[in-house]
């Protein structure tokens, strides 16, 4: 009995560091004590491994779903591979060249214009105020200064040329801060001079320039003159209407 005793305050470790010595719980103050030795401590500075947040999963779903947008993109390419920057200008290009055309007041002349072209910064302005500008931007990328050059035509029209430094790729827009920027990808290589367009291409071209000139003098543009005179047509024909309160959509 006292064998039995003693071997039963024994517990025998594997090399796991656990108890192999029997299928019953060892019972003993010894026992209990050499258990508790051999269980490891817990690690208190082990991080829990960080589960996959909500905002992972939505940065996840946002650049699948911009993915998509731009294959689904089914807009049509640029007129001319450039576009309109509202208030300030009409531009195209080629591989070689910008083309920017800027409305003016009927009969402005060289001297009454503050152009400065530079390298990476474009400036247009009035002579009468030179510290104000219509542009004052740094330009999106390089240009070649001494192949570039200005010109007035047809005293309401302001046309900068300005020779791309690298004549391989494409422009999303003339200055860093204009919008909106065409997609590159739809570019389509033709020529970018005025003169040089297809018929309804140039007469799109006009129209937006016509446009441009005409919110910066404060009057109406192409199509809502259209809208005004179908409305003096409508008037006439209804003389007996009272029109004075009257608003275009």
């Amino acid at each position: 009995e006292k064998s039995k005793e003693e071997n039963d305050g024994v517990i025998e470790m594997g090399d796991d560091g656990f108890d192999i010595s029997s299928d019953e719980p060892a019972s003993t103050p010894a026992a209990a004590k050499v258990a508790a030795a051999a269980m490891p401590e817990p690690k208190a500075d082990a991080p829990p491994a960080a589960p996959k947040t909500e905002q992972n999963n939505n940065d996840d779903k946002n650049d699948d779903k911009q993915e998509e947008e731009e294959e689904e993109d089914n807009s049509p390419p640029p007129i001319g591979n450039g576009g309109t920057i509202d208030g300030k200008y009409v531009w195209t290009q080629t591989l070689q060249e910008l083309t920017i055309n800027v409305p003016l007041p009927e009969n402005t002349r060289g001297r009454d214009l503050n152009v400065i072209i530079s390298k990476k910064h474009l400036k247009i302005g009035f002579a009468k105020t030179k510290q104000e500008f219509i542009v004052n931007d740094d330009l999106t990328k390089p240009i070649i200064v001494d192949d570039s050059l200005w010109t007035i035509e047809d005293g309401n029209r302001l046309v900068l040329t300005l020779q791309k430094s690298n004549q391989m790729e494409w422009w999303d827009a003339p200055c860093q801060t204009d919008f909106p920027k065409i997609n590159i990808q739809k570019v389509q290589p033709e020529n970018s001079n005025l003169s040089d367009l297809d018929g309804e291409t140039r007469q799109t071209v006009e129209k937006m320039m016509f446009d441009q000139r005409q919110k910066a003098l404060g009057l109406p543009t192409a199509d809502e003159q259209k809208k005004l005179d179908i409305l003096e047509k409508f008037k006439a024909s209804h003389p007996e209407m009272d029109f004075s309160n009257a608003k275009i959509n």
